[in-house]
């Protein structure tokens, strides 16, 4: 069983997700601040963490930093504030995948299976895959650049993924999408934007001019090694 960790100081929201999560059979703990969700990420590490930014005793990106010192769980934020650098400061702390209030259920459940999925484990006999000072170890799921290891969020390592599993081909927007958020998100090009753009930051050496993730505008994106 899944174990979902929700955070959120707004009682109503805690108690309508997790209706909503134990009734498709998630396994569920809830915290009302910061510091009760990282006590019972430690006590009971969860599969997959829904956290709000906006909570009373620290910002949500802290918690995302608090969990990342020592785990990888998923992290889907949830927050009213709709700026763009409040989406890109939480994912550059560790976020994977972020909604804005108010959300549909049927979107969070979508995304939420995405990402349990995405952290399925892979087969031991996985090649890796290199190009430039990058190495990338499907296997381990770990990245290097130069030999240091470079941490990518579940959503980014799953793009990469699908990228580097087919160098060379055109891949469409709407394939990425479909791929790595699953249906339901064709139309959301500005995910696959954002995303690219942080795998382009993390892995290219000059990410203004990009060598191996390249962009046919209007198409989609290729893997040229």
């Amino acid at each position: 069983m899944t174990r979902v960790l929700v955070v959120d100081d707004e009682p109503q929201i805690l108690r309508t997700l997790a209706i909503n999560l134990r009734a498709r059979g998630y396994e569920v703990a809830t915290a009302g601040d910061g510091a009760e969700a990282l006590e019972s990420a430690v006590a009971h590490p969860p599969d997959v963490v829904v956290l709000d930014l906006g909570l009373p005793d620290m910002d949500g990106s802290a918690v995302i930093e608090g969990l990342r010192g020592w785990s990888s769980v998923p992290i889907l934020v949830l927050s009213g504030r709709s700026d763009s650098a409040d989406k890109v400061d939480a994912l550059d702390a560790g976020a994977d995948d972020y909604v804005t209030k108010p959300f549909g259920m049927d979107e969070l459940l979508a995304r939420l299976r995405a990402m349990v999925r995405r952290t399925a484990p892979a087969s031991p006999d996985e090649p890796a895959v290199s190009f430039g000072d990058v190495v990338v170890d499907l296997a381990a799921k770990r990245v290097t650049v130069a030999g240091a290891e470079v941490r990518l969020t579940p959503t980014e390592w799953h793009l990469l993924e699908v990228l580097v599993r087919q160098p060379g081909r055109l891949l469409g927007q709407q394939q990425l999408l479909t791929e790595v958020w699953g249906p339901g998100y064709e139309t959301a090009q500005g995910n696959l934007r954002l995303y690219m753009a942080q795998l382009r930051r993390k892995l290219e050496p000059d990410p203004s001019r990009p060598r191996y993730f390249r962009n046919e505008p209007g198409m989609g994106y290729r893997f040229e090694p």
